[in-house]
């Protein structure tokens, strides 16, 4: 049977068999060659990763293929990690299809070749952008090609630097309470990953059913004949739009502090191989100035986003309304702006997210000793950005550096795999463009690491190294002869 007449379960078969072909050949995942370490009677991992999502999911297979085993915690359920599944609304991805994602530099492990072995090039080429729940498809594909080692439902619950050269996590399981050992640790822990949501302080004094923010798990079939307010322009704030219009809310007003919606996406001006590789070496003030710049001019919703709206006729678009007040009654809320107060029944925050070390009890050992950005850099009068002097300061391998060199010994041995990593490294740890750049060179900066710390047993392992090249029978000596004597 030929190819094209073949079912899709045999093609992506196929496909499978051609990557494993491709690592074979390149003899990958390399053999582990970290010493191997017990403490108290527990193993020591080599790498533990927070987060089993995309980011956390290539950092792994970068670390296996420098023969660097690696363990993956998630709070989640199998194959519901990351917000794809679960908290996301929008109906496709915002990246272009055409990028390559975690493939990590093989060709079959793209989304396109998963997609083009079940449904075919037709289908690919008619494809506009990729569909959110058959990304989440593929990335439960990769998890299941690369067999990586997830351990799901376990939440970690506190983070422990030891000054013996181990990090100690304490893990909720589905079993009870466990503590894990572990060389280094990831945080491949997402967009919030180092707090939560961005809330203005009006939020505080609302009922907390009467709002939620864009990345909550709402069930938005409660949003069914409601007013519904959504504070925002983004992304997030079209998606929760469109789904509560869908869900049959009674109308959707979106309040935009804005005069208009930003129409051009500054971050893809900086998206070329340059940037992704140079801006770890820029002098602070590029770093800021080029973030910074990106931050105020802000990303526009994708077109196809907004037109999701726009096909309602009970969606309105009330720009320059920034609120004042919110007034809650018994059957509704008064939102005051500067075009007017809206009564309303429910709010969606679409307000992004924050670095808020409070919001993660997880980090409480940590947190006071990070060192930020505000502890390195003063940025010019008037481009001081809240969002960037609280992104943590990161070292070369995206490791945590202490405040106060001494005060925690290991901080180091954490590396920050999310998105507050952009500052110091780029956008390398969140989104889909660079995420195998991020991946390979933070695989690459722990392993130099890794054998650093151990250079004392791989010395040895050099001296007691007696593999022979030559067996001694190649070759016979020979005399000289008696003229060459003389």
């Amino acid at each position: 049977m030929s190819q094209l007449n073949s079912s899709p379960e045999t093609r992506l078969a196929a496909l499978e068999a051609r990557l494993q072909q491709d690592l074979a050949w390149l003899d990958l995942p390399a053999k582990s060659w970290v010493p191997s370490l017990a403490l108290d009677g527990e193993p020591v991992l080599d790498v533990a990763i927070i987060g089993g999502g995309q980011a956390g999911m290539a950092a792994a297979v970068s670390l296996n293929h420098l023969g660097i085993g690696a363990v993956i915690f998630d709070q989640s359920p199998a194959g519901f990690e990351g917000p794809w599944a679960t908290t996301a609304r929008m109906e496709t991805l915002r990246s272009p299809k055409k990028l390559t994602g975690p493939a990590l530099g093989f060709a079959a492990l793209t989304f396109r070749a998963w997609h083009e072995a079940q449904f075919g090039l037709e289908a690919w080429d008619a494809l506009d952008k990729i569909p959110r729940l058959q990304w989440m498809d593929y990335l439960r594909w990769y998890r299941r090609v690369m067999a990586l080692d997830v351990r799901n439902e376990h939440r970690v619950e506190a983070i422990w630097p030891r000054a013996d050269g181990v990090v100690e996590l304490h893990i909720v399981t589905p079993t009870g309470v466990s503590t894990v050992l572990a060389r280094r640790v990831v945080l491949a822990t997402g967009r919030d990953g180092l707090g939560g949501a961005h809330l203005p302080p009006l939020t505080s004094n609302l009922p907390r059913q009467r709002w939620a923010h864009s990345a909550d798990d709402l069930d938005c079939t409660s949003l069914a004949g409601l007013r519904v307010g959504v504070i925002g322009a983004g992304a997030s704030a079209m998606d929760s739009a469109a789904t509560a219009l869908e869900a049959g809310a009674a109308k959707v007003d979106l309040l935009i502090r804005r005069k208009e919606l930003p129409r051009v996406n500054k971050g893809k001006g900086a998206g070329n191989p340059g940037l992704t590789n140079g801006h770890l070496y820029l002098p602070d003030e590029w770093k800021w100035r080029i973030r910074h710049y990106i931050n105020i001019q802000q990303t526009p919703p994708p077109s196809a986003s907004v037109q999701r709206v726009s096909r309602f006729p009970n969606a309105r678009f009330i720009f320059g309304a920034a609120i004042n007040d919110i007034t809650v009654g018994e059957t509704g809320m008064r939102v005051a702006t500067t075009r007017g107060a809206f009564d309303l029944d429910f709010l969606i925050f679409s307000t992004g997210f924050r670095i808020d070390w409070t919001e993660r009890p997880e980090f409480s050992t940590i947190a006071p000793h990070i060192r930020n950005w505000s502890d390195r850099y003063t940025p010019p009068p008037g481009d001081e950005d809240e969002e960037l002097a609280d992104s943590p300061d990161l070292g070369a391998a995206f490791e945590f550096q202490q405040k106060k060199p001494g005060e925690l010994p290991g901080l180091e041995r954490i590396h920050c795999f999310c998105y507050p990593a952009a500052l110091s490294h780029g956008s390398l740890s969140g989104d889909i463009p660079a995420i195998s750049d991020g991946a390979q060179r933070l695989a690459q900066g722990i392993a130099a690491l890794l054998y650093r710390e151990n250079i004392d047993a791989h010395y040895q392992n050099i001296q007691t190294y007696d593999e022979p090249e030559l067996m001694g029978d190649e070759w016979t000596a020979a005399e000289p002869t008696p003229e060459e004597r003389q």
